[in-house]
């Protein structure tokens, strides 16, 4: 350890040292801002998983659409304010399971899935084990693939899709068990997407903090706008076509090869 001169005030980096060891002393602190949201995108999972067991099902959609919202604010909260730690890191991925994992997967149960019985429930199973397994992947993923594409249908838009589903069919007052069989066949297609080796745009690249022409926030702030006339069908439209890209660009991959 590199003694100081008499009177030489420590370094912040030096008090956060053993003095017995010149080892960095582990912080027993956590952040509070970027883990709030997080702990906000867990509770609003938690609220869909309750509203979906007693038959608020438009409620609990909507709750893990802000989940989702939530969940996007926590990481850049913490990546603009410094705050990044591993204790969010892994904090995040369990709330994660709980909003995207768990959650849709209840909720579709509650809406039709249990009306097919060992079909709706495992269906149900395969979402929430390939939710799992999709971030335990990309939790060992980190830092070694490309920022630009996903490997696998990335969790929260998996939920989107799910959620989607429950929403507009609440929305247009259908009667689920006549969709028990199509519904399980989304949720279990949505499930084995999110372990698959499909790759997805992940829009990392774009510069959202770059300069951009008048037209293109004019053009922004017109999807806002369509979206807010039926937020329920558009959003799954929306996550519907992001989830059937993988697979497309893959397909058209394949066929440039072949040729």
């Amino acid at each position: 350890m590199v003694e100081l001169p008499p009177n030489e005030p420590l370094s912040p980096e030096d008090e956060s040292r053993d003095p017995s060891t010149g080892k960095k002393k582990r912080s027993r602190g956590i952040y509070l801002l970027p883990n709030l949201f997080t702990s906000a995108a867990l509770f609003s999972g938690f609220f869909a998983i309750i509203a979906g067991m007693n038959g608020a099902f438009e409620k609990a959609a909507i709750a893990i659409f802000v989940s989702m919202v939530l969940d996007g604010l926590d990481g850049r909260v913490a990546r603009m304010t410094n705050t990044q730690s591993e204790f969010g890191a892994q904090y995040d991925s369990l709330a994660d399971m709980v909003s995207f994992g768990v959650a849709p997967a209840l909720v579709a149960f509650s809406w039709t899935l249990g009306s097919v019985d060992k079909l709706g429930w495992f269906a149900a199973f395969v979402y929430v084990a390939g939710a799992a397994l999709r971030l335990a992947r990309f939790n060992t993923q980190i830092g070694s693939v490309d920022k630009r594409f996903f490997i696998g249908l990335p969790s929260p838009s998996a939920a989107a899709v799910v959620a989607g589903m429950v929403w507009v069919g609440t929305e247009f007052k259908v009667d689920p068990a006549d969709y028990a069989y199509p519904a399980a066949f989304l949720v279990a297609a949505a499930g084995l997407l999110m372990v698959s080796n499909v790759y997805y745009h992940s829009f990392k690249d774009v510069d959202f903090k770059g300069k951009v022409p008048f037209v293109v926030l004019l053009a922004v702030v017109l999807v806002f706008g369509v979206i807010s006339i039926d937020p329920a069908t558009l959003l799954w439209l929306i996550f519907l076509a992001y989830t059937l890209s993988g697979p497309l660009l893959a397909l058209n991959r394949w066929r440039r090869k072949a040729a």
